[in-house]
């Protein structure tokens, strides 16, 4: 019978990969085998998790800004012959910009419940009805929710 690993400690390891520890290093602070880590981060969706907490909207959308920039220098100076396809990526990249601004995101979300999550410590210090337990539990249907939208768009 396999052993039966607490939730605590799967949380615990998502906590330091997200705090960018290496999934080896998490394997060897808590005892289990970086195939396990591997497992639990892969079920977990902690990459794309980790990616979402770091990469923001803003910097997703200059990043396209900068690419759109680079197409247009591309297409001043281009042949005849290869100016579709440069419109072709211009008009896919501006469709992205369109995109970002109109949606939320995971991002959005992951950036709202860890906004929320601060306020609710400080909430805590001056209201007893918001308990460790209770924001446990808020945590827990938070990531439940990031990981039903991952799975939808992965």
């Amino acid at each position: 019978m396999a052993n039966k690993v607490s939730t605590d400690k799967i949380e615990f390891a998502e906590a330091l990969f997200m705090q960018g520890m290496p999934q080896k290093s998490i394997a060897e602070k808590l005892g289990v085998s970086a195939n396990t880590v591997g497992k639990w981060a892969k079920d977990g969706c902690w990459g794309e998790k980790r990616t979402a907490m770091t990469l923001t909207r803003k910097e997703v959308t200059n990043n396209v800004l900068r690419s759109l920039n680079n197409l247009a220098i591309k297409l001043g100076e281009a042949d005849l012959k290869d100016v579709g396809g440069l419109a072709d990526q211009i008009a896919k990249l501006s469709a992205t910009i369109s995109k970002l601004d109109k949606e939320a995101s995971v991002v959005d979300f992951i950036e709202c419940f860890m906004a929320f999550g601060r306020w609710l410590e400080y909430q805590a210090e001056t209201d007893p009805a918001i308990t460790a337990e209770f924001r446990q539990m808020v945590n827990k249907y938070q990531n439940k929710y990031i990981l039903e939208l991952l799975g939808s768009k992965l």
